[in-house]
């Protein structure tokens, strides 16, 4: 095999939950995070030596800071990996946008570099050498529904939510997960989302226990900083979507709305409605 195709899923959080801080300054974490049908596309074509990255975003590094580039040369020296490879990736996620883009094209190229070079390499050594190059890369590369815990490489898989369609919008704006989490205030945070109680309620097929208890502590300081966030939020519960929240750090909101019409009308109504927004409908995965 000389070249090999392959998707990278973007995720949103259900639940997001922080239940405290690390002597290493990370934050401990607990979530349900779900992959969603909006994905990136990366082309891993064999080369006779080095790492080359191109994107089709303008708005993308493809030097040595870039996941992709750090993912592959992670994968090239844990293996021994002789050659080389160019990689193209098609930017479909919105970047910055609490839906872990850069880690699920990081993800998607550990699992392309193991099919392309014949490795052979079980998801779970994929999913050890996933955390150094981040925190989400781990889950981006199990998939699916599950709890995260720990920094978010603790990962419990789930059985599969029940069926909703997702509408995502992304603010023109961009959000510092840094930023985020230095301003978060951990001691005045009265309300923490219930996220062992939705993975009992996805366990069981309850679509409305998990409704019930959607949550994320990262508004608080997002959402006070970004008055947008709410608005999009109201507005989206406005045109029929039965829970929205934030995604990540964000700005990027979801709604759940339990028929694809309405779910296609509030699509085409904030597309057409300012402040503009990127706006993508689609389901989980």
């Amino acid at each position: 095999m000389d070249e090999y195709r392959i998707k990278a899923n973007a995720k949103i959080n259900l639940a997001l939950d922080v239940v405290g801080k690390l002597p290493n300054g990370y934050h401990e974490v607990k979530m349900i995070m779900q992959s969603i049908g909006l994905c990136d596309e990366l082309t891993l074509e064999k080369t006779t030596g080095g790492i080359s990255v191109t994107t089709d975003s303008q708005d993308l590094s493809c030097g040595e800071d870039n996941l992709v580039c750090k993912a592959a040369r992670l994968m090239f020296d844990a293996y021994g990996i002789s050659g080389g490879v160019r990689i193209h990736l098609q930017k479909n996620i919105p970047i910055a946008a609490g839906m872990a883009g850069g880690s699920a094209d990081a993800a998607a190229v550990m699992k392309g570099l193991s099919r392309l070079f014949d490795l052979e390499a079980p998801l779970s050594r994929l999913m050890e050498l996933g955390v150094s190059v981040g925190a989400d890369v781990p889950y981006c590369i199990l998939g699916g529904t599950a709890l995260a815990e720990g920094i978010g490489e603790k990962l419990t898989p789930l059985t599969p939510v029940p069926d909703f369609y997702l509408l995502i919008a992304k603010p023109d704006i961009s959000v510092s997960t840094k930023y985020v989490y230095e301003h978060l205030d951990l001691a005045g945070i009265t309300k923490h989302p219930d996220v062992r109680g939705m993975a009992t309620a996805i366990e069981s097929g309850s679509l409305q226990g998990v409704l019930d208890r959607m949550g994320n502590v990262l508004e608080t300081v997002t959402a006070g900083a970004y008055p947008v966030i709410g608005s999009v939020k109201r507005r989206m519960r406005e045109l029929g979507a039965v829970n929205s929240l934030m995604s990540g750090s964000g700005p990027t909101v979801f709604g759940i709305f339990l028929s694809e019409q309405a779910a296609e009308f509030a699509c085409q109504q904030l597309k057409s409605e300012e402040p503009a927004m990127q706006v993508f409908l689609t389901t989980p995965t």
